[in-house]
């Protein structure tokens, strides 16, 4: 074992990478030769255990937790490992499977004080908490001593404080800094091992940006040039963390610019990221691995300068002294830093919270309080009242602190592997939230080795836990996880897509959706709302689509919104974006509105609906959930209680509304009568909108129509198009529908056959193009998109991607370029002729091969 270690070592070492964790096979190995140790391994052997095997519940920890155990009960012995040593390397483990051996220790004259010692720093104690207040109770001292130390908040008291000036050197990554920058799309299946994905960061060259190899490897060298005097980098950009909600992106910025945390092998916390916008979900990210981002201008800040950042006054200096920029944190924030993130200090604040209760103490004044939110006695709007009921109140305000019930909780597969390391993290071994579902729609095209194992494993992982687990091939997350949800009420999900088109959700990394998913809550500091209110009527020829895209169009024009990322101006950034307005809306087409809310970078989407639209819907997807049962995926139990939630509304429908004196930092009208010609996303920017008169003519070399922003009207429409034109399109099309179940219906329709003539590529269900992972357009083509986003080299290589509607999209397949509004609306005529045929959506009570099976299932009745 110690031979074939050293060999990954030394080949890890030629790529520059430090060694993976042990996993639980080599950490069996390393336990016998612990026991039995070679002559001058010693030190060797006993640094591998207490540095190299992660902790909380991974399987590895439950073999090295099982060994230390034994040892300090005296089953197992070891010359080189004392049982006081092993009582403290227990302490070190997290929570799990260290928690009941550490428990009965404080029964053990001996040891009871290194095993005080370690639980008083251990967080993740859950019900074991009342083991430890029974003893201490019955009179145990060392429980006694734990109790007092969680009381105390030592935990938190034992760590440094935030330093008064911190000094960093700057890392400026000028312009736009997105996810796939930090955490490209293609290097996906790296993620989980964190050093070797942190490769691919900025391994685009860029304006100040040197890659190691272009397109493989990043600015490595740059970045240790930098820190050869030793001073820390801070990451600092004009925009960072705009896209998808990549804890990998995270991730990797703190490999190169963050502290190695004690114990715990190949992960990273702390670090310093500063930014004139940061994107929601990559500041949580950061805050959830105790970073400290900071929003400021930072114009004045340039590659390789030294600056000091004083967080308590809220100023930043240069060498001269100089102040060069100003900002104001959050008192909590601090805390957050100093406790090694967000979720540490939620946790330990509950435990410390438990403790003094037990005890009988008052409230303790250690942990810095949310600065308190004026109510200014108006009303509430829709997504206020949505997460005061998860809440049990009336309503929240913007900016107050809350802790929502997550009611629904989404994974996809390419952050999934993460999530489940966050989860064994948190010592989860079952979900709290109602229904937390896992999907495979990022890989399963075509999977690497790495993915295929994905797909073996992480659906039991999931499903054990009481989760919900689609199959390979069953299309994208969103399209199944609106299926599964309940009006006003509120989720997450680890993909900036889970935007629920009913109720709201708060997208986020993968380290804070197993937050949600294992503890059913989730921190939120309630956001301010942008109101979007559309008015008169659609005109012909205009889709959704072009609705998404009027909302950057109109911001841009009313001073809200900027493309220029110096100084950028984004009023939706960080905040809720509520829309209504729009009378006779279905569920499927205020997904493709709430979807785009991401490329806002808002913080969330609410959509007022109405009833029967919802009804509609979910007595679709009753149907769906008990097919599903029948065809055997699980866990039955989570999807019969979702099943009767549904049930439970339709026997008293009722939906919220905002108050007409709600509060909005913005409100934008957009009149429908004035959208007459479609709106386009240019190159390469989602913000970019501009109307189809301003590029038409533009040559098109490839289109692609898929994605969650796509139902299988969106097929129809333009598998219409095509059929009627009749000939081979002159341009290279994808098709990828979203589902299994879109699929299915658009081949029996007869649409296979109509792209297939016409020289379509049509891929299996599942986001395809959308993330650039997999297939790829080619090299430096133009390309009309209905994917959610086009940045830069994300569908491929120095592609020019526009956002489109399925409609133009397919208009442009047939003639090779953009056409003119004339020539769009000749075609979008033929469209609105059938349009009643055309987009009928899945409604799987009416359809037989759904309802003769979902008849067949009897639900259980919970005891």
């Amino acid at each position: 074992m110690l031979q074939e270690y050293r060999n990954h070592v030394a080949e890890r070492a030629t790529e520059g990478l430090v060694p993976k964790a042990l996993d639980a096979e080599q950490t069996a190995a390393l336990v016998e030769l612990v026991k039995n140790p070679p002559v001058g391994e010693g030190d060797f052997l006993i640094d591998l255990l207490s540095n190299r095997v992660p902790a909380g519940v991974d399987d590895a920890a439950y073999v090295k937790a099982g060994f230390l155990a034994a040892v300090t009960k005296g089953e197992a012995t070891s010359s080189i490992l004392s049982a006081e040593k092993a009582t403290e390397l227990l302490g070190t483990m997290l929570g799990g499977y260290n928690i009941q051996p550490m428990i009965d220790l404080l029964d053990n004259e001996a040891l009871s004080s290194a095993a005080s010692h370690g639980l008083s720093n251990t967080l993740l104690m859950f019900d074991a908490f009342h083991d430890v207040q029974e003893k201490a109770e019955a009179g145990n001292a060392a429980a006694k001593s734990v109790m007092q130390s969680w009381a105390d908040g030592s935990w938190f008291t034992s760590r440094k404080e935030v330093a008064k000036k911190i000094t960093v050197k700057v890392f400026k990554v000028t312009g736009e800094t997105n996810t796939d920058d930090l955490s490209p799309a293609p290097d996906a299946w790296s993620r989980p091992d964190v050093p070797l994905h942190a490769k691919a960061m900025l391994k685009i060259g860029r304006d100040g940006i040197t890659p190691e190899e272009d397109g493989v490897v990043g600015p490595i060298s740059q970045i240790e040039e930098l820190q050869k005097d030793g001073i820390p980098l801070a990451y600092v950009g004009d925009v960072v963390g705009t896209g998808s909600s990549r804890k990998s992106a995270a991730n990797s910025v703190l490999w190169y610019m963050g502290d190695d945390i004690p114990c715990i092998p190949n992960k990273r916390g702390g670090g310093v990221c500063l930014g004139g916008k940061i994107a929601p979900i990559f500041y949580n990210t950061l805050e959830d691995s105790g970073a400290l981002p900071i929003e400021l201008d930072v114009q004045k800040m340039n590659m390789g300068d030294i600056i000091d950042i004083y967080p308590y006054e809220g100023v930043v200096k240069n060498a001269a002294g100089d102040v060069i920029s100003e900002f104001t944190l959050s008192p909590v924030l601090l805390d957050e830093v100093r406790a090694g993130g967000r979720i540490p200090l939620i946790i330990g604040r509950g435990l410390t919270g438990r403790a003094r209760e037990a005890l009988g103490l008052p409230e303790a004044d250690l942990f810095a309080k949310q600065v308190a939110v004026t109510d200014t006695g108006k009303g509430f709007t829709l997504a206020q009242k949505m997460v005061g009921k998860a809440c049990g109140i009336e309503g929240v305000r913007a900016g107050q602190y809350c802790e929502p019930k997550m009611t629904t909780v989404g994974s996809q597969d390419t952050t999934g592997p993460m999530t489940r390391d966050e989860l064994k993290d948190l010592a989860c071994l079952g979900f709290s939230a109602d229904l937390t579902m896992q999907s495979f729609c990022h890989t399963s095209a075509y999977p690497k080795p790495v993915d295929v194992i994905t797909h073996h494993t992480l659906p039991d992982f999931m499903m054990n836990r009481g989760g919900v687990s689609l199959r390979v091939g069953d299309g994208v997350i969103h399209s199944w996880l609106n299926r599964m949800l309940l009006p006003d009420t509120v989720g997450t999900g680890g993909d900036s897509h889970t935007r629920f088109p009913l109720g709201i959700s708060f997208p986020a990394g993968s380290g804070l959706i197993a937050f949600a998913a294992a503890t059913g809550t989730m921190p939120l500091d309630m956001p301010e709302s942008v109101l979007v209110r559309f008015k008169g009527e659609m005109q012909p020829g205009i889709t959704l689509r072009d609705l998404v895209h009027a909302i950057p169009y109109t911001a841009i024009k009313n001073g809200l919104l900027t493309v220029e990322k110096a100084g950028k101006v984004n009023e939706f950034s960080g905040r809720v974006l509520e829309i209504e307005g729009l009378k006779g809306l279905t569920v499927e087409q205020a997904f493709e509105l709430s979807d785009a809310s991401a490329e806002r970078s808002a913080a969330g989407c609410s959509i007022k609906l109405e009833e029967d639209a919802v009804a509609e819907y979910l007595t679709s997807n009753i149907v769906m959930l008990k097919w599903m049962i029948a065809e055997g995926y699980g866990d039955v139990r989570t999807i019969t209680r979702r099943i009767k939630g549904m049930e439970e509304w339709l026997a008293n429908p009722s939906l919220m509304s905002a108050d007409s004196d709600a509060e909005y930092a913005h409100v934008i009208e957009i009149d429908l009568n004035e959208i007459k010609e479609p709106i386009v996303c240019c190159p390469n920017d989602p913000d970019d909108a501009r109307l189809l008169s301003d590029v038409a003519g533009v040559e098109v070399d490839e289109v692609f129509i898929g994605s969650c922003m796509t139902n299988i009207g969106h097929f129809r429409a333009a598998g219409k198009l095509i059929e009627k034109f009749g000939g081979s399109l002159p341009t290279r099309m994808w098709v990828t529908p979203p589902t299994k179940m879109d699929s299915a219906q658009l081949k029996d329709e007869g649409y296979f056959n109509i792209y297939g003539k016409a020289g379509a590529r049509v891929e299996t269900p599942g986001c395809s193009l959308c993330m650039g992972n997999q297939a790829r357009v080619g090299d430096n083509t133009t390309v009309l998109s209905t994917s959610t986003r086009n940045f830069p080299n994300r569908l491929g290589t120095g592609a020019n991607v526009y956002l489109t509607s399925a409609e133009l999209a397919g208009v442009g397949a047939i003639l090779g370029k953009l056409p003119s509004v004339a020539e769009y609306m000749e075609y979008a005529s033929q469209i609105d002729a059938t349009a009643a045929d055309t987009y009928r959506y899945l409604n799987f009570d009416k359809m037989e091969e759904y309802t003769s099976k979902a008849d067949t299932v009897i639900l259980q009745v919970e005891a």
